[in-house]
């Protein structure tokens, strides 16, 4: 190690290292937040924040301003039209009033690119999160404490039906119910703006509330998530849009029918549809016999309502025929993964599924019928997830009517995590691992200026050294930790990084960069900090197995003309040190990181 005042890679091992590893930002997933909603609601035939266009329910649309943002919020904005998902009679309908069904509703959406699921096993530690809606109907399951945005609460003051939903964390499925404590809390809100509950959290820019009425009066007096997905929209999905269409049976709870768009377009509203670019022909993905509906009462009888689709490459449908065969291996691409709810009112509702042999329910996550040669009870689809789990209420858990499972999506990485720790902030406040005194929706140890992270999990660990509170355990036995010391003030330039817990009499240095990523494993550490790198001059950890950086890191830094620390500038730091002797063999470690908000 040399110093050095120029971007650097700190060496050609740590060339070879940021090559062994893509740095990824986990404040957000990728992807846009894409959904629709249904023809009931006061925003349809109202102008889209973008083009003026009149908003339908068979649009795909975005968040105003392209993402979920705290509101007041304008409307939502036109990402696709149901022209370009070729609906035959969208142009007809384009402008129609809310409340009249002109039968183009699109029921449930994916890009076909959804992350694998993937099966219980001690070296699988990949967090998956599933995200869904629900209509206004829905009372959900009050979730345990600490109190937080959940089906239950939103429903009381009518606000559910507009807001997104995520399960606060599940093991690996087919899940039967009561494996959980049933618990869901808020992802996105309807309209950004804290409602009568408290709890606020970024919107879609729909209209809340949507309080449920029966009998029912239309329009709704607000608006209904009816398909979602978080992808690659811009401006088509790669392998295509996957949605279903709606059916025209009557709702068992409103005496009122649905809409019926799918039979318009000569399909089932159990089928899986597929438009492979912008305004091309829709074909059918999967029937409805293939996901195992349609089978008690005929053709149309069953409803497809919630969507997550993992296209597997290879023409056609290959559905599963056993939770996790859409794994791929060495010799077999996998199976196509398909997860989906069906809708209040389909007849195979009650009916035994393929798994547990339970009565399935509208708020269940369902899969393909499991073939009977390998063990499966019925031709019915498989409860993935039973919906109690998701804190959604079921007739088998004694309710007059079970709750709706509406959208659905599957997320691989958490969408807002500030903390830097791999679990959405929102489930870390319900969960009560986070505070959030100020019931913002942030992490109040996220509301600061300096950050610590990138502690060694089980994840992290190259080689089962692991320390929760610090780096990867070293020679010492324990990991070097990273603290601070002084502010974050850009003209003070009183910050101070100390290195502690390293072995005596090693050569280390300070790096910093402009992006991180979520602990990964390298030599016998975990690299949490990427982007642009800066390195600050080598020191020895003399008999204290310690080192310390700063006060002056500022000054230093103006040396590098990309690496400059300003005011309003985010660098994130990370220790690097000598370590011969250390537990996995590879003659280097690293310490925890630290985010620093630089000001004035």
């Amino acid at each position: 190690m040399h110093p050095a005042r120029h971007p650097v890679t700190l060496a050609v091992s740590l060339a070879a290292f940021a090559a062994s590893a893509t740095p990824a930002r986990a404040f957000q997933s990728t992807g846009q937040v894409v959904f629709s909603i249904d023809w009931q609601g006061p925003t349809i035939s109202q102008p889209d924040s973008g083009l003026a266009v009149p908003i339908t329910e068979a649009d795909v649309l975005l968040a105003p301003g392209g993402a979920p943002a705290y509101g007041p919020l304008g409307r939502p904005a036109l990402r696709l039209s149901g022209g370009q998902l070729g609906l035959s009679r969208y142009a007809t309908c384009v402008g129609h009033v809310a409340g009249d069904p002109c039968r183009i509703e699109l029921d449930a959406l994916s890009d076909g690119a959804e992350p694998l699921l993937l099966p219980p096993s001690p070296s699988n530690h990949q967090k998956r999160r599933f995200w869904f809606s629900v209509d206004e109907y829905a009372v959900g399951i009050v979730g345990p404490p600490p109190v937080h945005a959940q089906v239950a609460t939103e429903f009381l003051v009518g606000d559910s039906a507009s807001d997104v939903f995520m399960d606060t964390g599940l093991p690996a499925g087919p899940l039967p119910p009561g494996v959980v404590a049933p618990d869901n809390v808020g992802a996105i809100d309807g309209d950004g703006v804290p409602g009568t509950t408290g709890f606020v959290y970024p919107g879609l820019g729909v209209i809340e509330p949507n309080p449920p009425q029966l009998p029912q009066q239309l329009p709704n007096q607000g608006d209904n998530v009816d398909a979602l997905d978080v992808g690659n929209w811009s401006p088509f999905p790669p392998l295509g849009a996957f949605f279903s269409l709606d059916a025209g049976f009557v709702d068992p709870l409103t005496g009122s029918p649905y809409s019926g768009s799918a039979v318009i377009e000569n399909k089932r509203p159990g089928d899986i549809l597929r438009v492979a670019a912008a305004g091309s022909t829709i074909t059918t993905y999967a029937g409805a016999t293939q996901l195992g509906l349609d089978l008690v009462s005929g053709v149309a009888s069953d409803d497809l309502d919630g969507l997550v689709v993992h296209e597997n490459g290879v023409p056609g449908f290959q559905p599963s025929k056993k939770p996790y065969d859409w794994m791929p291996s060495s010799d077999a691409p996998g199976t196509d993964m398909v997860l989906f709810s069906v809708r209040r009112g389909s007849a195979v509702i009650g009916q035994p599924d393929s798994i547990f042999g339970l009565p399935i329910e509208p708020g269940d996550i369902l899969t393909t019928p499991l073939d009977t040669a390998q063990g499966g009870l019925s031709p019915f689809p498989g409860i993935f997830i039973a919906a109690e789990n998701l804190g959604l209420r079921t007739q088998r858990g004694g309710a007059m009517l079970g709750d709706e499972l509406d959208a659905l999506e599957l997320l691989g990485d958490p969408w807002y995590d500030c903390n830097k720790n791999g679990i959405d902030d929102a489930v870390d406040i319900a969960n009560g691992t986070s505070v959030d005194a100020n019931n913002n929706g942030i992490p109040d140890e996220c509301e600061t200026k300096i950050l610590r992270f990138c502690w060694c999990t089980n994840e992290a660990a190259p080689c089962s050294n692991i320390d929760n509170d610090s780096g990867c355990a070293n020679s010492t036995g324990v990991g070097a930790t990273l603290n601070t010391g002084g502010t974050s003030s850009v003209g003070a330039d009183d910050l101070t990084i100390g290195v502690s817990n390293m072995p005596n009499n090693v050569n280390g240095i300070l790096f910093m960069g402009d992006d991180w990523n979520l602990p990964t494993p390298f030599k016998d550490g975990a690299r949490c900090v990427y982007g642009s790198i800066f390195r600050y001059p080598v020191q020895s950890s003399g008999p204290t197995g310690s080192m310390t950086f700063g006060p002056g890191l500022a000054a230093y830094s103006s040396g590098w003309p990309l690496g400059t620390i300003t005011a309003g500038s985010t660098w994130y730091f990370q220790g690097w040190y000598r370590n011969q002797t250390g537990p996995c063999g590879t003659g280097t470690n690293l310490s925890n990181a630290v985010q620093v908000d630089f000001v004035p």
